[in-house]
C-alpha cells in the first residue's frame, strides 16, 4: 500500500486544506458559570459565534503555524497559508499550501473533495446536507478532527465550549493593527486563546490551541486576515473538476500525527 499524507485545515472547516476544514463539539451547554467562565469572555465568544453563524456567505485568508516534537525532543513549527471561502448552508472552498502539501476541498453539497495538487490525487466522500454535516461524515469516515474547525460550524459556540472548565477575559490587545478581546479557555486536553475584534463585527483575528499534556507543549496558532462578510462567488467555485492527469483514490484514512491520508492499493 501507499500512503501519501494530505495535510488539509477546514481555516479545523478552514478544512487544514487549509486546514481548511472542521471539528464538531458536542458538550458546550453546561452553564458557563458552573464552568468559571468569566461572564464577559462567554459573552464575547457567544457574540463571535452568533455573528459568524449568521454570515450568508464570507471568505478568509489565514496565516498557520504548526508546532511539532520530533523524535530527537526538538520543537518545530511548520508554517503555511490558508484560504477559505463559505457559503451556506452547503458549498465550501478551502485552500492551504504548505511545507508538507498543497491541499483543496471542495464541497458542494453532494461531494466533498480532497484534492492534493503536488501528488496529483484526490479522494472524494458522499456527503448530501450542509457543511456541518459534510464535515462530520469526513471525521466519521477517517477520524479526521481538523483544528479551528468549530469556528466555521453554522453554530461555533457548543464545539468551542466541549471540555472546557475555565475562561478568563484578559482585556484589549492588538493583531495586526487592530483592536482585539483577548479571552483565555482551559480544557481537559489543551488550553487555547482567541483574539476577537472589537465593534459590530466580531470576527476572530488569531486563534491559538496548545496541547499542554504534550511533552513540549506544542501549539497551533492561526491568524486570520482579510475578512470579507460579501464575497462576490463565480458560479462554477464550489464545482470540483479534476485536472489532467490526477487520479482518484478511495481510500481515507488517518495517520498516527493526525494528518490526513489517502491510501491507494499497489
Amino acid at each position: 500500500m501507499i500512503q501519501r499524507c494530505l495535510r488539509i485545515t477546514t481555516v479545523r472547516g478552514l478544512v487544514q486544506a487549509t486546514g481548511i476544514v472542521l471539528s464538531l463539539g458536542l458538550a458546550g451547554g453546561a452553564a458557563a458559570a458552573e464552568q468559571g467562565v468569566d461572564p464577559e469572555a462567554d459573552r464575547v465568544l457567544r457574540a463571535m459565534s452568533s455573528y459568524l453563524g449568521g454570515l450568508a456567505a464570507f471568505s478568509v485568508q489565514a496565516d498557520v503555524d504548526d508546532e511539532i516534537i520530533d523524535l530527537a525532543g526538538q520543537k518545530l513549527q511548520l508554517s503555511s497559508s490558508a484560504s477559505l471561502l463559505v457559503e451556506r448552508p452547503n458549498h465550501f472552498h478551502a485552500h492551504r499550501q504548505g511545507p508538507l502539501a498543497e491541499m483543496e476541498a471542495v464541497f458542494d453539497g453532494q461531494t466533498l473533495t480532497l484534492h492534493g495538487k503536488r501528488l496529483q490525487i484526490y479522494a472524494q466522500i458522499e456527503a448530501p446536507g450542509t457543511i456541518d454535516e459534510a464535515v462530520t461524515e469526513l471525521r466519521a469516515a477517517t477520524g479526521f478532527d481538523a483544528p479551528a474547525g468549530d469556528l466555521f460550524y453554522a453554530d461555533p459556540y457548543p464545539g468551542l465550549m466541549t471540555d472546557v472548565t475555565a475562561g478568563a477575559y484578559l482585556g484589549i490587545a492588538y493583531v495586526d493593527g487592530t483592536e482585539a478581546h483577548h479571552l483565555a479557555f482551559r480544557a481537559a486536553k489543551v488550553d487555547w486563546q482567541i483574539w476577537v475584534r472589537t465593534g459590530d463585527q466580531p470576527l476572530p483575528l488569531k486563534y491559538v490551541i496548545t496541547s499542554k499534556w504534550v511533552t513540549g507543549a506544542p501549539q497551533y496558532a492561526v491568524r486570520f486576515r482579510n475578512w470579507d462578510t460579501a464575497p462576490t462567488i463565480a458560479a462554477d467555485r464550489f464545482t470540483f473538476v479534476a485536472p489532467e492527469g490526477t487520479r482518484q483514490l478511495e481510500t481515507l484514512s488517518v495517520d498516527d500525527l493526525g494528518a490526513l491520508t489517502i491510501e491507494e492499493a499497489p
